[in-house]
C-alpha cells in the first residue's frame, strides 16, 4: 500500500521513529501508516544501513544497460562521420559493416548518437514530383547514361566553374565530373570521347534541352555525333529536371561534398571532384542499390568506341539525301532547310501519304515535309520538334 498523501520523507521519518520506540509491534505501526509489513521492513533496513539519507527515493533506472554503445564503437562512428560529414546513419552503418569488424548498432541508435553530438541538421522534407513515363528504363549498366552541367559557381579566386557530369543511371556510377570552360561542343566532345573510349557506348543519352545537347530544330552537332555512334538522344521536358531525378540528386551530393564552400582554384576544384568521384563510386553506400557502392553494379559496355565514325543507314524504301554545308537538302527541285547541325550528313525521307513525307536522321524522326501544291513547297520546310526525340 502507498504512503498517505503527505510528504513521503516526513512519513518515513515518523515511521522509523515509531519503530525505534518499540511501543507497538511492526504490524501495528505499518497498519497505522498504511503500508505493508514488507515495505516497513524495507525502510527500516535502509535506515539501519545508511541512516536518514537512505530514506530518500532511489532511481529505478538499471545500473547496467546491456545495449549501450561502447566507447570504442561510438568513437568509430564519430570518426567516420567526421570523414564523411554528409553521410547519414544508414550509410555509416552500411560502410562499417562492409569495411570494419564488430557489431554495429541500428541506424536509429546511430542517429541518436549523432544528434547528441550535435552533428545532425533537420532537413526540410522535399516533395517528390515523379518522373516522365516516356523515359527509357535502365534495366542494365549502360542502358541509359545521363549528362548535364551542374549549376555553375565561382571558385575562391573568382573564376567561373562549370562542371560536366556523366553517370550511368542503372548503377549510379559517376563516369565523369570534369571542369569545362563553357558549354561548347569543341570543349565538351573530347570529354565524351574519352569517356566512350574508357567505358564503351551507352544505348541512350538523357539530357536537358540546353546547349550543347540540343540546338535549333532539335538537333545539335553533339547529338548528331551520338546518333552516328548508335546512341539515341533522349530529352527531358523543358522545365522538368525531376525527369532526370537520379542525376539531379547526384548533383546535390556533389555540391555538398565538393563546393560548399568552393575550392580556391579551378585546379583544386578538379582535384576535389576527382576525390569525390573515387569515394562516390567505390566506397559510399547508395540507398537505391541496397547500401552498396555503384562500383559493385557497374560493368563497362560491350559496345566499344569505333575508330571510324559509321554512317547512318536507311531502309531501301527511303529516299536518301546528303545535306549541304548550310544544312539544307534539294527536294522536288527546291532547297529545304533541315538543320544546320546536319551539314554533310545523310538524311532519310520516307513517303507516308500523297504530298507528305517524314524526314529522319538515323532512328530519329525530325519532322515532315508537305507539298499541297508544288509551287508552295518552300513554305513547308521541316517542322522542328514535331515528335520529341525522346519518343522515337
Amino acid at each position: 500500500m502507498p504512503w498517505r498523501a503527505t510528504c513521503p520523507m516526513d512519513e518515513r521519518t515518523q515511521f522509523i521513529a515509531a519503530c525505534l520506540l518499540h511501543e507497538e509491534s511492526m504490524s501495528q505501526v505499518c497498519r497505522r501508516f498504511g503500508i505493508s509489513r514488507k515495505t516497513g521492513y524495507k525502510w527500516l533496513s535502509r535506515y539501519r544501513t545508511g541512516g536518514p539519507p537512505a530514506l530518500a527515493e532511489r532511481s529505478h533506472a538499471p545500473h547496467r544497460q546491456p545495449g549501450a554503445v561502447s566507447i570504442g564503437v561510438e568513437r568509430a562512428i564519430l570518426t567516420l562521420r567526421a570523414k564523411h560529414p554528409h553521410w547519414g546513419p544508414r550509410k555509416l552503418r552500411a560502410w562499417l559493416e562492409q569495411h570494419a569488424t564488430g557489431t554495429w548498432p541500428a541506424p536509429s541508435t546511430m542517429g541518436a548518437l549523432l544528434q547528441r553530438a550535435g552533428l545532425t541538421v533537420r532537413r526540410r522534407r522535399r516533395r517528390s514530383l515523379g518522373g516522365s513515363e516516356s523515359r527509357t528504363a535502365a534495366g542494365a549498366a549502360n542502358d541509359v547514361w545521363a549528362a548535364d552541367f551542374k549549376g555553375w559557381f565561382r571558385t575562391g579566386e573568382g573564376r567561373r566553374c562549370d562542371p560536366l557530369t556523366i553517370s550511368d543511371l542503372y548503377s549510379r556510377y559517376l563516369l565523369r565530373c570534369q571542369v569545362v570552360g563553357t558549354a561548347q561542343v569543341e570543349l565538351v566532345r573530347p570529354i565524351f570521347e574519352a569517356t566512350f573510349r574508357e567505358y564503351g557506348l551507352p544505348r541512350v543519352m538523357r539530357t536537358d534541352n540546353g546547349p550543347p545537347f540540343a540546338g535549333r530544330g532539335g538537333l545539335s552537332r553533339l547529338a548528331v555525333w551520338w546518333i552516328r555512334l548508335g546512341i539515341r538522344p533522349e530529352r527531358i521536358a523543358p522545365g522538368h529536371p525531376e525527369q532526370n531525378g537520379e542525376h539531379e540528386r547526384l548533383h546535390r551530393t556533389l555540391k555538398q561534398e565538393t563546393a560548399s564552400p568552393p575550392q580556391a582554384t579551378l585546379r583544386a576544384q578538379q582535384r576535389a571532384f576527382d576525390r569525390f568521384r573515387g569515394i562516390y563510386n567505390e566506397e559510399r553506400p547508395h540507398e537505391a542499390l541496397g547500401q552498396q557502392p555503384p562500383a559493385t553494379r557497374y560493368t563497362v559496355s560491350p559496345r566499344s568506341y569505333p575508330e571510324q565514325l559509321p554512317n547512318v543507314e536507311y531502309p531501301d524504301t527511303f529516299i536518301v539525301r546528303r545535306a549541304h554545308p548550310n544544312g539544307d537538302v534539294k527536294w522536288l527541285g527546291r532547297r529545304v532547310l533541315i538543320s544546320h547541325a546536319l551539314a554533310g550528313e545523310l538524311v532519310g525521307i520516307e513517303g507516308i501519304a500523297d504530298g507528305r513525307w517524314q524526314v529522319w536522321f538515323g532512328p530519329v524522326q525530325l519532322g515532315w515535309l508537305e507539298a499541297r501544291r508544288p509551287e508552295r513547297l518552300h513554305h513547308h520546310a521541316v517542322t522542328p520538334n514535331v515528335l520529341p526525340i525522346s519518343s522515337v
